[in-house]
């Protein structure tokens, strides 16, 4: 299963969450323990849905990335 996860950075680190999976979030120091920290909620997430007889949540989120030329941007 695909899931998007968002990756922030933050003045201690870094947080993550999943816009299709309410509540899974995770955060670590380096980029690389959030990433194993997202998956390792995301698991534990799903695996307790399935224990409890919940459907499993639908992926549907999309990730596009907007370049928008800084010439093209009224900044005074």
């Amino acid at each position: 299963m695909k899931y998007t996860a968002i990756i922030e950075k933050t003045s201690t680190g870094y947080s993550a969450y999943l816009p299709d999976v309410p509540g899974c979030v995770a955060t670590g120091r380096t980029l690389s323990s959030v990433r194993r920290n997202i998956e390792e909620a995301l698991r534990f997430h799903l695996e307790g849905l399935h224990i409890e007889g919940e459907p499993l949540p639908v992926s549907s989120s999309k990730v596009e990335t907007l370049d928008i030329p800084r010439r093209e941007l009224a900044l005074a």
